[in-house]
């Protein structure tokens, strides 16, 4: 069967974005996390991991900067329930992984993570996971990206990728940028303090250390 959206993997990539199959706008666009009210391209550049805000037909292009992308399931496409169980290819996104060896793996939703780590979405947490294997790439889980149609309790710039309320809210990318940071990736920016919630000073020591 044909793939419905192409890797784009590469070696020495700083991340790579995974997610659980293209929808149906993605699809039919050949372009990953292409549904105008998508906040993931938006999301990307506000959090600092691009240094422009990118249109999804130009998702080739960010392996300039070390970011790609694939699928769980590279043939099915529609919504999470519509992914027949046998278009799921865990075993061959682990050979690519090891292959390319990425420094982080971001999969963009629990439902993309539960396929990997053979868990319920309900006893996946979010952000950096305990290590599930030897000699593996760092991986994170973050919340799907909201559209924008959703009434997701947050207004104005940022208010994506966050989760809960109040002094428990908190960004789902948050430890990602961190990470990077971390790896003293260079075209990281600094993240905008205004979309970043600074979860404990703990934290921020840890992401300049």
């Amino acid at each position: 069967m044909t793939e419905k959206l192409p890797d784009q993997l590469r070696e020495g990539l700083n991340l790579v974005f995974v997610g659980t199959a293209a929808g149906h706008r993605s699809a039919a666009e050949g372009a990953y996390y292409a549904h105008p009210g998508n906040r993931f391209w938006r999301t990307l550049h506000e959090v600092g991991l691009t240094p422009r805000l990118f249109a999804p037909h130009e998702f080739p292009r960010l392996v300039e900067l070390g970011i790609g992308f694939t699928d769980m399931s590279k043939i099915g496409s529609g919504m999470d329930h519509e992914i027949a169980p046998e278009h799921f290819d865990a075993t061959l996104f682990e050979t690519k992984m090891r292959r390319f060896r990425p420094r982080a793996i971001a999969f963009t939703s629990k439902k993309a993570a539960s396929v990997w780590l053979g868990q319920p979405t309900g006893k996946i947490g979010l952000g950096r996971q305990a290590p599930a294997l030897p000699d593996f790439p760092e991986v994170f889980v973050l919340c799907s990206p909201p559209a924008r149609r959703r009434n997701t309790g947050t207004s104005g710039r940022g208010g994506n990728w966050r989760i809960g309320s109040g002094a428990r809210r908190r960004d789902c990318a948050q430890d990602l940028t961190g990470l990077l940071r971390r790896h003293r990736i260079a075209h990281i920016r600094a993240p905008r303090m205004e979309v970043l919630n600074v979860q404990s000073a703990q934290e921020d020591r840890d992401a300049r250390a």
